[in-house]
């Protein structure tokens, strides 16, 4: 009975341990859309199916496993929400592979996308004229987002996590020192604002801590 009982409260341990690393990391990872939520959900089923039947290892073990694994997730995700430059490095960053019904063959031959593949995308998304396409952008999960010229209201952040978004800049034809300008005028740093966006009527600000 000592293996069932140890059986019972690995799955226990592994059970609080994903709701643990859910609510630490935000519901995302319930459906993963970067590299840490992926990594973060296999390799901790591959520590709970891995352990859960191996009786050597003790739940001391196993618990000093599952706390290491939630250590390093949460502080690459912390990272990654941080700084630009890991982010790029683990994330990648999305790229414009189509600009006014144009396609940027250079970028998707740099970024994998066959033309097969993008011929498949296009008639996933029902479209059948690429002169109805403003954006289309190769997104860092492998899916490709797009926007027609009819979506004026679209909005597409320029800063992100309090860092400028150059996809965003790109997107909006706007440069790094206008949005400077931008938040100068709104009394803000960048490292204040959680999301900006661009406006009819200039950057539309959600600064961190904004209150209903």
């Amino acid at each position: 009975m000592t293996f069932y009982w140890q059986t019972f409260i690995k799955l226990i341990m592994g059970f609080f341990a994903m709701i643990i690393q859910i609510n630490l990391l935000g519901k995302s990872n319930l459906a993963p859309s970067n590299v840490i939520d992926q990594m973060q959900n296999f390799v901790l089923g591959g520590i709970i199916g891995g352990v859960l039947y191996n009786s050597d290892i003790t739940l001391l073990q196993f618990f000093i496993v599952l706390l290491i694994w939630t250590l390093v997730v949460f502080t690459m995700k912390f990272l990654t929400n941080r700084n630009h430059f890991i982010k790029h490095f683990i994330d990648g960053e999305p790229t414009i592979i189509i600009s006014e019904g144009k396609i940027l063959s250079e970028r998707t031959t740099k970024a994998g996308i066959s033309a097969h593949d993008l011929a498949f995308k296009l008639r996933q998304a029902g479209i059948n004229d690429l002169n109805d396409i403003d954006k289309a952008v190769w997104e860092q999960n492998g899916q490709i987002s797009f926007t027609v010229k009819k979506d004026l209201k679209y909005q597409f952040p320029v800063i992100m996590d309090g860092q400028i978004d150059q996809l965003g800049l790109e997107y909006t034809n706007h440069d790094e020192q206008w949005v400077i300008n931008q938040i100068k005028q709104a009394h803000y740093d960048v490292n204040d604002i959680y999301m900006a966006m661009v406006d009819h009527d200039g950057l539309r600000i959600f600064p961190y801590g904004l209150k209903h």
